[in-house]
């Protein structure tokens, strides 16, 4: 196989991406890649607009491309293989999020937030998360079974985080929410992804208005001050950055918390030792096992060749794009023995690419792993009897999403 054949591709010859994943294994990413990994690690895909990219599979490859400044994240770039119509449409070159920008805009950008999200930082954060945890389950407890994990629990505690650390008002969540689901949703259309992230920006455009006249002690306020006052970042990109932190901020980890949950649930001996382990390292290991397990942001990395680079033997073309099927890579048995088997004392496993690498590595990864090492095991001990009420086979999970998890999980304790 040669980087010659995606130009030249018939794109109905080509296999349309994303895979399905196998009835009943809701946990394992589609069964295609494990075939992929060990014949084609670098195969071609049919993307939604017929586009034709080329997909990654082995975790040395996708971490080499993470780091390699030739492979540019860039969204505006011609080639670069957006998930779905909804992203193509909201792609502005004039206002892009630190996220899908390359060095050294990216870094020139990241800079100013990264100091809110340090280990140091998000550590002094922990005793709010845990008072957050601890009202939200006794609210639950007080309600009684049964509950629905995601809209009790899983959704509202990263989304009360992440909106204190902003300075977003409580009563405001309900609008990011919806706003936020309906960006990170397939199938949305470009209208829709236009609409919701019109609203979402123009909500924040005016919380930065107020923040402007009567800074407070939260993350946007400091921004404004520190930042747009003196010039160094533009009004209209904080706007953009701060819809990116919000969405992102609560989807993935409420993801995380609901689906992890369930993860565990069917595996009782790994859960009963998350409930009664006194050991932080523990319970962070823990965290890390089900990040590498689940890698919810299914949808995979992506990144446009602005150079020919070879890749596993295959000449990837200027101008080619490349999607990183994360789920894969970290299902790898070169990396990961045993890779398919829950493990929450695995050795090795902070080496997961969940969070992604290089440059562009997730910038809340500290503060969504504080809140997953305090969720999960509050959450198993205030209710040791927690279960499901209904089969998988009832559980919506979130293929059509950017980011896996369920829409909704019926439990009881």
């Amino acid at each position: 196989m040669t980087g010659t054949a995606v130009p030249a591709a018939d794109p109905a010859a080509v296999p349309a991406f994303p895979y399905r994943r196998a009835t009943g294994c809701p946990f394992d990413p589609p069964p295609q890649y494990a075939e992929l990994r060990e014949e084609a690690p670098v195969s071609p895909i049919r993307l939604w607009n017929s586009a034709v990219a080329w997909l990654l599979t082995r975790y040395e490859d996708q971490r080499a491309v993470l780091a390699d400044p030739r492979f540019s994240a860039d969204v505006t770039r011609p080639g670069h293989p957006v998930q779905s119509a909804g992203v193509h449409a909201r792609r502005d070159p004039a206002h892009l999020p630190f996220l899908v920008q390359d060095d050294p805009e990216h870094h020139h950008t990241r800079r100013m937030f990264t100091a809110h999200f340090t280990v140091k930082r998000v550590a002094t954060m922990k005793p709010r998360i845990q008072e957050v945890i601890d009202h939200l389950l006794d609210a639950m407890e007080a309600a009684g079974p049964p509950a629905d994990l995601v809209s009790a629990f899983a959704l509202p505690m990263p989304s009360l985080v992440i909106g204190e650390l902003l300075g977003v008002p409580h009563g405001d969540h309900s609008l990011f929410q919806r706003a936020a689901r309906t960006l990170v949703t397939l199938d949305s259309t470009p209208e829709q992804a236009r609409a919701a992230a019109g609203e979402l920006a123009g909500y924040l455009d005016d919380l930065i208005t107020v923040k402007d006249s009567d800074p407070a002690d939260d993350l946007l306020s400091t921004l404004v001050v520190e930042r747009v006052r003196t010039g160094e970042l533009d009004r209209a990109q904080l706007v953009e950055n701060a819809v990116l932190l919000l969405a992102a901020g609560h989807e993935t980890t409420a993801n995380m918390t609901a689906l992890g949950t369930l993860a565990l649930l069917h595996h009782p001996e790994q859960l009963a030792a998350v409930r009664d382990s006194d050991d932080p390292a523990r319970v962070a290991n823990a965290v890390e096992e089900l990040l590498r397990y689940l890698t919810i942001t299914h949808s995979g990395r992506r990144r446009v060749a602005t150079e020919d680079v070879e890749i596993a033997g295959t000449l990837v073309r200027a101008g080619e794009g490349v999607v990183l099927a994360n789920d894969a890579g970290n299902r790898d048995g070169t990396v990961f023995p045993d890779p398919d088997r829950l493990d929450i004392d695995r050795t090795g496993v902070r080496r997961h690419i969940a969070f992604g690498h290089g440059t562009h590595q997730c910038l809340g990864q500290n503060l969504a792993r504080a809140e997953l090492q305090l969720a999960y095991p509050a959450l198993l001990r205030r209710f040791p009897g927690l279960r499901t009420t209904v089969p998988d086979s009832e559980i919506r999970f979130k293929e059509d999403m950017l980011v896996y998890g369920v829409h909704e999980l019926p439990v009881a304790w």
